[in-house]
């Protein structure tokens, strides 16, 4: 074996004979990455206004490190979640593919289970309801073979209880804090070890919704979300030394159910019903959460090389469980959580990545979830550096550099005409306009929903009519004839799973094999 010294010579005589090298450049670092992913935060949910002008929802939160990120980056308001509900986002996050074709188009929990309510008229397709399953080219798997530190902090969900895809480390993360199957905690409180028995002294009584790997914090008065913010800390600073790039996927699991308040942003809100109010301080404590990322990336002198993305899994919950009048909490938007209408499915989207975004800027071109997939790879290194070549299948997301770079985008077909499919077949638990399974597109300022228990058509022009109070359908033939046949072509197109006639035992009919009578919309 030669001594370490003598190679070093070795190369010190090279060295001293070889030419002289041309001065270069450094090379860039690498960009870092966060995705902060918020459970259930609706549209209206903070004091960034995405609607033309402030409303009274923007008024009522308090969000001022959003506003400071929104400041220093872009707002979309056209932004929308893969799905009305959690886990269907949460993978077409992972893979840049839509629930559609991913045939994971609902939430899940138990194995082999399938959660979807019953309907009189309809049954689910067979979907994937077990969830994500590993593979290598989920988007931590390909960022961790490219030398990324990859961290998963708070709500997973994305694969079943007792399936290998309930743990994250086995979807590419090198780090999971507190992520398992359940898509809600048992408590926001450390009194309650997060459980959901919710004692303060008994703590024999597991189950599924206690959330797991938190022990340090429970002889704490801490919050949920707090303690999550704590580990997101430790974790962005064990990376910084570990001198890897890192990608963060930090998910709180504020603001689902239970709505509990954060007793230390209460005061602000006491003139509100104590459930809004509630909810308003759980909003309050994912903020301050952004705020302790901003902060520790600029402790570190790394926002300058670090893209971070803020958006929400579905729509703001209105049907249940709030104050006040429900399905009202998302407005101007149509209904909530759950439902084919926007405010199910329409969320906030802030993104800041210096040089590359400009800064205080807007876009209303449409984006959803699954783009962020083919973004952050073009964002990052074309080349693999770690153990396994990529293998990257087929994407429905777009790389929105266009768009982010506030250019000219319709030099951009991709981005300006581009189709967005939404598609759930599933009967969700709750009631309300819109809950119900359906499938729909939006192309340009039209939307065309197909519902699917009366093969119904709606037609909305969101340009004109954000709250989707005027159905076009009978007005608007030819578009909806145009939208009818591209609805079926992309459903077509993604092998999309309709929803099981319980009479005929088959099948929904694709949009376009539904009669439609001269003027008459089934």
């Amino acid at each position: 074996m030669i001594p370490a010294w003598m190679g070093l010579a070795v190369m010190a005589c090279f060295q001293v004979t070889d030419p002289p090298a041309v001065p270069s450049d450094p090379p860039s670092p690498p960009l870092n990455v966060v995705v902060f992913l918020v459970d259930d935060l609706g549209w209206q949910d903070v004091s960034v206004p995405h609607h033309t002008h402030p409303t009274s929802f923007n008024e009522r939160y308090h969000t001022p490190n959003l506003e400071r990120l929104a400041a220093q980056g872009m707002v979309l308001t056209n932004g929308y979640a893969s799905a009305p509900v959690c886990t269907p986002t949460r993978t077409s996050l992972l893979t840049g593919r839509t629930p559609a074709r991913n045939r994971i188009t609902y939430w899940t929990f138990n194995k082999d289970s399938d959660t979807t309510a019953r309907n009189p008229v309809l049954s689910a397709p067979p979907w994937r309801m077990n969830g994500l399953e590993p593979h290598s080219a989920l988007l931590p798997e390909v960022l961790s073979d490219r030398g990324y530190r990859t961290i998963h902090i708070g709500k997973a969900h994305w694969g079943a209880h007792g399936t290998p895809g309930s743990e994250p480390t086995n979807l590419g993360f090198d780090v999971n804090v507190a992520g398992h199957a359940s898509g809600a905690p048992g408590s926001y409180l450390s009194r309650h070890h997060f459980m959901n028995s919710r004692s303060e002294t008994d703590f024999s009584r597991s189950s599924r919704w206690d959330v797991p790997g938190l022990q340090a914090f429970h002889d704490r008065d801490i919050y949920l979300t707090e303690a999550l913010q704590e580990r997101m800390v430790e974790e962005i600073r064990g990376a910084m030394g570990d001198g890897r790039p890192f990608f963060l996927h930090f998910a709180p699991y504020a603001v689902h159910t239970p709505i509990m308040p954060n007793t230390a942003h209460l005061d602000r809100y006491e003139e509100l019903h104590p459930r809004e109010a509630a909810y308003a301080t759980m909003i309050e404590s994912v903020d301050a959460a952004l705020g302790c990322l901003l902060d520790v990336l600029d402790e570190h002198e790394i926002a300058d090389r670090t893209l971070v993305v803020f958006t929400s899994d579905n729509g703001g919950l209105s049907a249940h469980a709030r104050g006040g009048t429900p399905h009202t909490h998302n407005h101007p938007l149509r209904s909530g959580k759950g439902s084919a209408y926007e405010g199910g499915v329409r969320v906030p989207w802030v993104v800041r990545w210096p040089g590359v975004v400009p800064a205080g800027t807007r876009s209303d071109q449409p984006v959803v979830t699954q783009d962020l997939y083919p973004t952050i790879l073009a964002a990052t290194s074309p080349a693999p550096t770690g153990k396994n070549p990529e293998r990257v299948r087929e994407l429905d997301g777009i790389d929105l550099a266009s768009i982010l770079g506030g250019g000219e985008v319709s030099r951009h077909p991709e981005a300006s005409d581009r189709v967005i499919l939404f598609h759930q077949p599933h009967t969700w638990g709750a009631r309300g306009p819109g809950i119900e399974p359906y499938s729909a597109i939006r192309w340009r300022r039209w939307k065309l929903i197909y519902f699917h228990s009366d093969r119904r058509f709606e037609l909305y022009d969101l340009a004109a009519d954000l709250g989707e109070t005027r159905d076009l359908s009978l007005e608007r033939p030819e578009v909806l004839e145009l939208l009818i046949a591209r609805l079926a072509a992309e459903l077509r197109d993604h092998e999309a799973q309709m929803s099981i006639d319980t009479v005929s035992g088959k099948p929904v009919e694709w949009p376009d094999e539904v009669a439609l009578s001269s003027g008459t919309n089934r």
